[in-house]
């Protein structure tokens, strides 16, 4: 850099020339994700901000080199600059030969770690999320492997797992099901336990995102399960509920019917007198679980015939003739 083009750093980064390295950290992390030619694609004034903001803080974040800035002012890389190779970042040819930069190839992998973001080749777009896509024909698809902002890094195993969601038909999750997935290019078979409920997470050791700097490390993949809804049943903590429709006289008279059970038809006895609404309990007909199943609630709804025969029509009249039970004989009188 000429010493015409001088730039006060300081400026440069909106800090006071007595601002501690975690300020300037902070400022060059807000200005970096402001200007970032991945979030102004095109903009060729951004990304010359973007270039004048990292080269102030490859300066300013570097102990050695903002004591001779500070020192020397324009001058201060004529009054002693490191002899070492440097590696050509665009605009002002600064060495990485710093513990800061050593541990990167380039300028760029610096500015990914620092900003949390992963940009590996073949991640599958620049605007630094993953996306995780089923294809049809029940293949599941786990592409375009990038971090969204915010991650460590890739320096923690947590940052490089991944979640992705699994849709179940009841009967699989009831009995549990072995899946065939795409996970990133690779087939692999997964075991789905029995009694698994939505909202579950299933883990897959070493399938998630690749670590951005080395090949020996990988994230988890967990696959977060959704079930398709029943038209029957639904799911209440370990119990199955459903409700089954009775005729008004199976409800005056009693009677036993047959209900669909995850297990098949079984033959329920229904009390006579029953309401309608109430529940019978079917034990051990429920979701499984680790101590073994929970029950199945029957609900039960009096439901009266939308049509008549002349003959089902002469004997509902003459039953409400003749009948002695008035079931509103108990209200109370609310009159104002």
């Amino acid at each position: 850099m000429a010493t015409t083009d001088f730039k006060d750093y300081y400026s440069v980064l909106g800090v006071d020339r007595s601002a501690s390295a975690d300020e300037i950290k902070k400022a060059f992390r807000r200005l970096a994700r402001q200007y970032h030619p991945d979030m102004n694609p095109g903009n060729a004034a951004a990304e010359a901000r973007f270039k004048e903001v990292s080269e102030a803080y490859e300066v300013l974040s570097d102990q050695e080199k903002r004591q001779k800035y500070d020192q020397y002012g324009k001058y201060w890389k004529q009054m002693g600059q490191s002899s070492g190779g440097s590696t050509g970042w665009p605009g002002g040819g600064m060495g990485f030969d710093d513990v800061e930069f050593g541990r990167f190839n380039n300028f760029e992998e610096f500015i990914n770690d620092l900003l949390g973001r992963f940009n590996t080749p073949g991640a599958g777009g620049s605007n630094g999320y993953s996306s995780y896509r089923q294809p049809s024909g029940g293949g599941f698809g786990f592409n375009d492997f990038a971090s969204g902002a915010g991650a460590a890094g890739g320096r923690s195993a947590q940052a490089l797992d991944r979640e992705a969601n699994l849709t179940l038909s009841f009967a699989e999750a009831f009995r549990g099901v072995e899946k065939r997935l795409s996970v990133a290019g690779e087939t692999i078979t997964v075991r789905i336990p029995a009694g698994v409920k939505a909202g579950k997470k299933v883990r897959l050791r070493g399938k998630g995102q690749p670590h951005p700097y080395t090949t020996s490390q990988r994230g988890d993949l967990y696959l977060v399960i959704e079930l398709q809804n029943h038209p029957f049943f639904t799911l209440e903590d370990d119990n199955l509920l459903c409700e089954v429709p009775i005729t008004p006289d199976e409800a005056v008279l009693g009677a036993q019917i047959e209900v669909p059970t995850p297990d098949g038809m079984v033959k329920v006895n229904v009390p006579a007198g029953v309401r309608s609404g109430q529940s019978l309990r079917l034990r051990g007909k429920g979701w499984p679980h680790k101590d073994g199943r929970g029950d199945q609630m029957v609900k039960l709804v009096i439901t009266p015939p939308k049509t008549l025969s002349t003959q089902e029509q002469e004997y509902y009249e003459r039953l409400r003739d003749i009948r002695s039970y008035d079931p509103r004989s108990t209200l109370p009188n609310t009159g104002f």
